[in-house]
């Protein structure tokens, strides 16, 4: 069982010291140690950027921004994990996930799924391209911009062609939502 703490959030933008700030205490005040944060809108992330935001012992893989939109950070606390073999897509960041304390291993997927249809469509295919690379125990953390359900909506403008394309990709590549408790969560 995994002991380490770990954060996945949509930080819609860390381009204001105070956002930085926010995301620094919470990792600070839960011990994070393995944290992937979407919508960066960061189009250059340098490490100085990376301590600022999540502390000195992080070392850490970026996928930027197109004109400040998306954007992914994947950082890990160097002493705890080991983070290899980096692969990109252009809304999709993997790598393969080593925890030191056990030399458990598993590819990691973070994503920030794109706004318009045929982006879509694309990106679900370039889903299921690293999934045929990255064989193994796998893990999907991030804000895919789409639902397969109505209820996850919080209105009623549904694309019922887009939720049904959805709902068929995650049976095919055999993804199960995580349901998450104590917050919540879009």
């Amino acid at each position: 069982m995994l002991n380490e703490n770990c954060l996945v959030w949509n930080v819609r933008g860390l381009n204001s010291r105070a956002r930085r700030n926010v995301v620094r205490e919470l990792v600070d005040q839960e011990s994070i140690s393995l944290l992937s944060l979407q919508e960066t809108k960061l189009e250059i992330c340098l490490l100085d950027l990376v301590r600022e935001i999540c502390g000195a012992s992080f070392a850490y893989f970026f996928q930027p921004a197109s004109n400040t939109c998306g954007g992914i950070l994947l950082a890990w606390r160097s002493n705890i994990w080991l983070v290899t073999n980096p692969l990109f897509r252009s809304h999709i960041l993997t790598a393969q996930v080593t925890i030191l304390q056990n030399d458990k291993t598993w590819w990691l997927t973070c994503v920030y799924g794109p706004q318009t249809d045929p982006e879509k469509i694309i990106f679900q295919d370039e889903l299921r391209e690293v999934r045929a690379a990255c064989s193994g125990t796998r893990s999907v953390w991030g804000d895919f911009n789409l639902i397969y359900q109505a209820e996850d909506k919080n209105n009623h403008r549904l694309n019922r062609r887009m939720m049904c394309h959805f709902r068929q990709f995650l049976n095919d590549v055999e993804l199960q939502e995580l349901y998450l408790k104590g917050r919540l969560y879009t």
